[in-house]
């Protein structure tokens, strides 16, 4: 079905092409091969882009701030085949273009394995990661891209000279009954700050994000990226997720720590994660969250004017 079409009322998507320079610039990273469950999210870029006008640009405030007017928002496309070694160099050098033209980069993804090139490209030196799971597993999968970021960041590569410090990393949301023991203790013996979705909850996204940013943040020149892993989120908000589970996060809830994070001047770069596009409700419901997820980025970003 069309949209109506008003024009005082402006919708989002469809921002034109990246030129060179921009406030934000969305880039899909369509990675999917090394999924640990079957996933379509290679589809998911393009189903977030087709959402977004769906809604509008304005934050409510008060007063009112429509995004189009304070921010130069841009696209630039896919990187294509960003799977593998030659992709994630790809997606690298690519984000590592846009971070220096850019306030921040989105990168629309994709499995949870976007989050590893991503954060290097963007010379990231803290990470938070809203994620039921800590991605802290051995080998290359959408598992594991925490721990690579911790161990096995190409310091020799010209792209990136140094690893994510653990004691620079928060993982909000990480769940009961989504991880082992074993990957709760590395987290702990790394120094790791973890806030478990009960903590968050005990505590409000005010004081939990606080923290997150002191800590990501931390040190002269610092670059904080955020992994937005869709599959924090309650199962039935979040059904396009393969790993999300009953009882996660509320979208409310994801919203909220999304815009709150990205207002903070040092988070260059940001993802969305683990959405599979295929695998969504009829009303499309989780694909709309990411589409939202989106412009809580651009309202954060917005806040720093």
């Amino acid at each position: 079905m069309a949209l109506a079409h008003d024009p005082l009322w402006p919708r989002a998507g469809s921002w034109p092409a990246f030129g060179g320079t921009a406030d934000a610039v969305l880039l899909g990273v369509p990675t999917w091969r090394t999924s640990l469950s079957p996933t379509g999210a290679h589809a998911t870029p393009a189903a977030i882009r087709e959402a977004l006008p769906r809604y509008g640009t304005t934050v409510m405030g008060p007063p009112a701030v429509e995004l189009n007017e304070v921010l130069h928002i841009t696209d630039a496309g896919d990187v294509t085949d960003p799977d593998g070694s030659d992709g994630e160099a790809r997606v690298i050098s690519r984000v590592r273009e846009l971070t220096a033209a850019t306030d921040l980069v989105i990168a629309l993804g994709g499995d949870n394995s976007l989050t590893y090139p991503v954060a290097l490209g963007s010379e990231a030196t803290g990470l938070i990661t809203f994620d039921a799971h800590f991605d802290l597993r051995d080998g290359v999968s959408n598992g594991t891209p925490v721990r690579r970021l911790v161990e096995d960041a190409p310091a020799a590569s010209s792209l990136r000279t140094a690893r994510i410090d653990p004691a620079r990393i928060v993982q909000i949301g990480i769940a009961d009954f989504a991880n082992s023991a074993a990957y709760a203790r590395r987290a702990a013996e790394w120094g790791i700050r973890v806030i478990t979705l009960d903590e968050l909850r005990h505590r409000g996204v005010e004081d939990v994000v606080a923290e997150a940013v002191e800590v990501a943040g931390a040190g002269i020149g610092s670059r904080i990226h955020l992994d937005i892993d869709v599959d924090v989120c309650d199962r039935s908000v979040a059904p396009g997720c393969p790993a999300s589970v009953p009882g996660g996060m509320q979208a409310w809830e994801l919203r909220a720590l999304t815009r709150a994070v990205a207002a903070d001047p040092r988070v260059a770069s940001a993802d969305l994660a683990e959405v599979d596009a295929t695998a969504d409700a009829d009303d499309a419901r989780t694909v709309r969250l990411a589409a939202l997820c989106v412009l809580e980025l651009l309202a954060g970003l917005a806040s720093r004017r």
